[in-house]
C-alpha cells in the first residue's frame, strides 16, 4: 500500500517494528507513573512536576545534542541511548517491585529519562533520513513514525488500564523494561552505511552558534518553531490534567484515565494516517494552521463537557489537531533544512516541542490548583486559537515585507551570508 511505502527500506522497517513495541511499553509506564503519583498524593501540582522534570532537559540540552550528534556516528549513539534508557526503566521497575513508593525517587528517575531523551529523540529523528533508501519516501517515513507513536499512545494506556486494575503498577514498569529488548535487537540487525563523520576542528559551541544563526535567518523555519513553542507551552500541557478529569470530574478509575489517553491516541493515529498518504508538494503550513485551530477549539469544547462519551470525543479531536500540527512542522523542517544542518535544526524542533511542555505542565498544574481543571483547559484552548491567529498575521507580514536578493530565498541567503 502507498501509505506504507517507506517500509520497503529494510533499515527503516526494522526501526519501525522495534520502536512499535518499545513505545507501547513507554506509554504503559507513563500512564502508570501519572496514576501512581496522583493516587499517592492527590496533587495536581506534583503531576505537573513529574511531567516537568521528564521533559525540561530537552529545553537546555537539545541544541547541544544536535551539535554533538552532527559530530558523531548517529547509529552508535542511538544504541547507547537505548541501552541507558533500558537501565533507567529497570531501576524504576525494581523500585516499584520492592514497594518503594518514593515520590522524590520517581521524580529523579524521570529527570534521568528526560536527559537521555534530549539526545535520543534528536538522534532518532536525524537518523531517519539515512534509514530511508528513497529520499522521496522521507515525508511518509516521518508520518508513519508519528502513526507508530500514536498507535502506542492508544495501545499503551489501554493496556496499562487493564494491567493497573488487574495486576497493579509494577507489571507496567516491568513491561516497559522488557520492551527495550526488541528495539535493541532491531538496531543490531540493521546494516547502516552512514557517510564518514568528518572531525571538525571547531568547538562544539561554535557549531551550536552556527545552528542558531541558520534557524534565525530562515524566517519560514523560525516562524514555525515559534508557533510550536507557543503550542507546547500553552496548549499541549492540558494533558497533564487528565487524571483529574478521570478521577474527580467523571468519578472514574485507572481505566477511565486510560480511555482519555487512548481517545487522544486514536485521534492522533487517524491524523497520522492522513499525513502518511499525502503526496509530495502539499502545503504543510496550511495543514499546520488548520490543525492548530482544530486543536484549540476541541479543548474549549472538552473543558466543559459534562458527559463522558462527549468528553472522550473532544479528546479524540484534540489528538487529531495536535498530531497534524506537530507532524506538519516536523515534515516541513526535515524536508527544507539543508543536510549539514538537519540534526541541529531538529534539535530546535525538539527544544520547542518537548522542551517547552514541562514548563507548561508546571504552570498548568499550578493554574488548575488555583482556578480548577476545567477553566485551565478552556484557557489552553483559547491560547491555541490566539496563537494561530498571531502566526497567520505574522506570516502575512513576512510575505509582504520580505526583501531578498533576486533568486535567493532565506535558506540560500543564509548560505551566501555564511560564506562572506
Amino acid at each position: 500500500m502507498d501509505v506504507f511505502r517507506s517500509l520497503k527500506s529494510r533499515n527503516y522497517r526494522l526501526f519501525f517494528y522495534g520502536q512499535s513495541v518499545s513505545l507501547i511499553g513507554t506509554w504503559m509506564q507513563k500512564t502508570a507513573v501519572c496514576w501512581l503519583v496522583y493516587r499517592l498524593t492527590n496533587s495536581a501540582v506534583l503531576l505537573g512536576v513529574v511531567s516537568f522534570v521528564s521533559l525540561i532537559p530537552s529545553l537546555f540540552l537539545s541544541p547541544y545534542a544536535g551539535s554533538y550528534i552532527d559530530r558523531h556516528n548517529r547509529y552508535r549513539l542511538m544504541i547507547v541511548t537505548q541501552v541507558i534508557s533500558m537501565l533507567q526503566a529497570g531501576a524504576l521497575a525494581l523500585m516499584i517491585l520492592l514497594r518503594i513508593y518514593n515520590i522524590p525517587g520517581i521524580i529523579l528517575l524521570s529527570l534521568v529519562q528526560g536527559i537521555i531523551n534530549a539526545f535520543d529523540v534528536t538522534c532518532r529523528q536525524s537518523l531517519m533520513a539515512e534509514m530511508v533508501e528513497n529520499k522521496e519516501d522521507l515525508p511518509n517515513a516521518i508520518a508513519l513514525n508519528s502513526t507508530m507513536a500514536n498507535f502506542a499512545r492508544i495501545a499503551g494506556p489501554a493496556l496499562a488500564g487493564i494491567v493497573l486494575s488487574t495486576f497493579g503498577e509494577d507489571i507496567c514498569f516491568v513491561g516497559n523494561f522488557l520492551s527495550y529488548v526488541p528495539v535493541l535487537a532491531s538496531l543490531f540487525m540493521m546494516k547502516m552505511q552512514l557517510p564518514p563523520v568528518v572531525k571538525s576542528e571547531r568547538s562544539i559551541w561554535a557549531e551550536l552558534r552556527e545552528g542558531w544563526d541558520y534557524i534565525s535567518h530562515d524566517k519560514d523555519l523560525s516562524s514555525l518553531l515559534l508557533m510550536l513553542t507557543a503550542s507546547s507551552l500553552l496548549v499541549m500541557p492540558f494533558n497533564t490534567l487528565m487524571p483529574i478529569f478521570a478521577k474527580d470530574i467523571f468519578n472514574g478509575n485507572a481505566k477511565t484515565f486510560s480511555w482519555f489517553e487512548s481517545a487522544a491516541g486514536l485521534g492522533s493515529i487517524l491524523s497520522a494516517i492522513y499525513m502518511a498518504q499525502l503526496k509530495g508538494g502539499k502545503d504543510m503550513v496550511r495543514i499546520m494552521i488548520t490543525s492548530s485551530l482544530i486543536f484549540g477549539l476541541s479543548l474549549i469544547l472538552l473543558s466543559y463537557s459534562g458527559w463522558l462519551p462527549l468528553a472522550l470525543l473532544f479528546m479524540m479531536i484534540s489528538g487529531v489537531g495536535m498530531m497534524a500540527q506537530t507532524s506538519a512542522i516536523n515534515i516541513y523542517l526535515q524536508t527544507h533544512a539543508i543536510p549539514d544542518m538537519r540534526a541541529r535544526a531538529i534539535s530546535y524542533y525538539i527544544m520547542a516541542y518537548q522542551g517547552m511542555i514541562p514548563i507548561g505542565s508546571l504552570l498548568t498544574g499550578l493554574l488548575a490548583h488555583w482556578i480548577g481543571p476545567r477553566l485551565t483547559v478552556c484557557i489552553a484552548g483559547l491560547a491555541g486559537v490566539a496563537a494561530t491567529v498571531v502566526f497567520v498575521n505574522h506570516r502575512r507580514k513576512i510575505n509582504q515585507t520580505a526583501v531578498l536578493p533576486a533568486g535567493k530565498n532565506s535558506r540560500q541567503q543564509w548560505k551566501w551570508k555564511a560564506q562572506d
